[in-house]
C-alpha cells in the first residue's frame, strides 16, 4: 500500500536510542511490536483491570483483551487512511502498558500517594517500561524502541505541555520527544481507537453484569434505533444477540465517523506532510460533533448505570485503599521491599527517588500480586 505524504515513512524514522542492526524482513515498526508483545509488561496486562476485577468472571476485558481490540481498530483505521498500520499498531499495544494495577481506582491511589513527588502517569509509566524497566539486552535497559512509537504512547492524548514528572523531564533531555506539539496521525488514530473500543466494551460488559438493561440501554434514541431494526429483521432473538447487535453498529457507526472527519480535517487544514500533523493547534483526527454528542450521551448513561454502581465503588475502593497502604508501608520501611529491590532503593539519592521507585514497582504488579502483597503485609493470620 502506497502511504499518503502525511503518514510517518519507515524510512524517515528518527530512530532508536541506542544503534541497531537492519531487519531484513521486517520493518522498524514490526520490531517494535514484537517486542511490546514479547514484553512481560503485556503479559502482565492479562492480570490488570479494565473495569472489572480481573477474577470477576464471564469473559469480562482486561487491560490485555482491550489493548489487542484498540489495535485492531486501529490497524483498520490506518489502513483506510493510507497511514503507517505498523506503527499504529504499535502504538495501539503500547498505549496501556504503564496502568496500575486495579485499573483507573488504582491509578488515583498512586497519583494520591505521588502528589508531593510529581504525581503518577501511566502514560508516563509506559515511557519507562519501555525503555528502563524491561530488560532484553546487555548492553542497555528497555526495549529499544524507535522513537516515533515512544513519542506516539506518551502523547497518544495529545501534547505534554507542562512536564512535572522527573523522569519524563530526564528522558526528555537525553532523547527529545517533541512533547509540546502534537503526536503523529497515527498516535492520534490509536486514541480515538481506545475510546471506540472501550466505550463498546463497557456496554457488552456492563449488560452482561446485570447493571442496566436493554430498555434502559434504550434511553439513547441512537440504540433504540439500531434495537428496533434489529428487532424488525431478527424477531424473537434472545438479548444477547440483541446487545451485540448495539456493540457492533456503534463500533461501525464512530469508525467511519472518524474516517469521515478526520479526512474532511485533512484536506480543511492542508494537511500535507507529518510536520504539519504535529505543528497543526488542534487534533487532525476527530469524531464529528455529532458523535462526540452520541459519544458524550452514551458515556453519562454508563456513568450512571456503570462506572458509579455500588459494586464498582465498593471495589474500587478496597483496591485504592490496597495501593495506598502498599505506598505507605514500603516508603515506612524499605526492608518490606523484595531484595532484588534493595539496590534501586540504595541508590536513590532523596525521598522522591525512594517514592518513584516504589510507585514503579506497585505500578507493574497484577491485581493479583497486589492483593497478595497486602495479604502477607496487613492479615496476621497470613502464612508468613
Amino acid at each position: 500500500m502506497t502511504l499518503a505524504d502525511y503518514a510517518v515513512k519507515n524510512e524517515n524514522s528518527r530512530g532508536r536510542m541506542y544503534p541497531d542492526y537492519a531487519n531484513l524482513i521486517r520493518s522498524d515498526f514490526q520490531r517494535d511490536r514484537d517486542r511490546l508483545i514479547h514484553s512481560a509488561a503485556f503479559r502482565r496486562l492479562e492480570g490488570k483491570t479494565q473495569v472489572f476485577a480481573y477474577h470477576e468472571g464471564r469473559n469480562y476485558r482486561t487491560r490485555l483483551t482491550h489493548s489487542i481490540e484498540v489495535a485492531q481498530i486501529t490497524r483498520t483505521l490506518c489502513k483506510n487512511l493510507n497511514l503507517n498500520e505498523e506503527l499504529g499498531e504499535a502504538i495501539a499495544l503500547a498505549h496501556d502498558l504503564g496502568h496500575a494495577p486495579f485499573g483507573h481506582a488504582g491509578e488515583r491511589g498512586l497519583n494520591r500517594c505521588m502528589k508531593d513527588y510529581g504525581g503518577f502517569d501511566h502514560n508516563v509509566n509506559s515511557l519507562k517500561i519501555m525503555t528502563e524497566t524491561e530488560n532484553h539486552y546487555p548492553g542497555f535497559n528497555g526495549l529499544n524502541l524507535t522513537w516515533e512509537t515512544l513519542e506516539g504512547t506518551v502523547k497518544h492524548n495529545g501534547p505534554v505541555k507542562k512536564v512535572t514528572n522527573a523522569f519524563l523531564k530526564d528522558f526528555n533531555r537525553k532523547f527529545p520527544l517533541d512533547l509540546k506539539n502534537y503526536p503523529s496521525l497515527e498516535a492520534q488514530i490509536a486514541s480515538f481507537a481506545d475510546d471506540i473500543a472501550y466505550n463498546n466494551h463497557d456496554i457488552d460488559d456492563g449488560f452482561r453484569a446485570g447493571f442496566f438493561t436493554i430498555e434502559q440501554l434504550c434511553e439513547l434514541a441512537f440504540v433504540r434505533e439500531i434495537i428496533d431494526r434489529f428487532d424488525s429483521e431478527n424477531p424473537g432473538r434472545n438479548n444477547e444477540l440483541r446487545i451485540y447487535a448495539v456493540t457492533r453498529s456503534l463500533i461501525s457507526a464512530m469508525v467511519f465517523d472518524l474516517l469521515k472527519t478526520t479526512r474532511q480535517n485533512i484536506t480543511e487544514l492542508k494537511i500535507k506532510t507529518v510536520d504539519d500533523v504535529r505543528k497543526n493547534t488542534s487534533f487532525t483526527a476527530n469524531f464529528s460533533k455529532e458523535m462526540h454528542q452520541q459519544i458524550y450521551d452514551l458515556h453519562q448513561f454508563l456513568t450512571r448505570h456503570f462506572y458509579t454502581h455500588s459494586n464498582i465503588a465498593r471495589m474500587d475502593m478496597k483496591s485504592q485503599k490496597i495501593v495506598e497502604d502498599l505506598f505507605n508501608a514500603f516508603m515506612s520501611d524499605a526492608r518490606l521491599l523484595p531484595m532484588e529491590l534493595r539496590p534501586q532503593i540504595e541508590k536513590a539519592e532523596d525521598e522522591s527517588g525512594k517514592a518513584d521507585c516504589i510507585c514503579t514497582y506497585i505500578a507493574n504488579m497484577t491485581d493479583a500480586f497486589a492483593v497478595e502483597e497486602h495479604q502477607k503485609l496487613f492479615n496476621m493470620s497470613y502464612r508468613f
